[in-house]
């Protein structure tokens, strides 16, 4: 996919990839779409371009 953004977003590949700018969003469904092609689902988990899945990585909070 080809980011017309200024900057330029994130590849799909690139560790900062869920910082792309959302192009189409379903809150209803619990998924959005970024610029770089990743679906981002509302249980953190992703699709990546190509159909790779990446499990949710919801972080853990420290006991107080």
């Amino acid at each position: 996919m080809s980011c017309s953004h200024t900057p330029e977003c994130p590849d799909a590949a690139a560790p900062d990839h869920e910082a792309a700018v959302i192009v189409s969003s379903h809150y209803e469904q619990g998924w959005a779409l970024l610029c770089n092609g990743v679906v981002l689902f509302e249980d953190t988990g992703e699709l990546l371009p190509g159909g790779i899945a990446v499990e949710p990585h919801r972080r853990a909070f420290a006991a107080a």
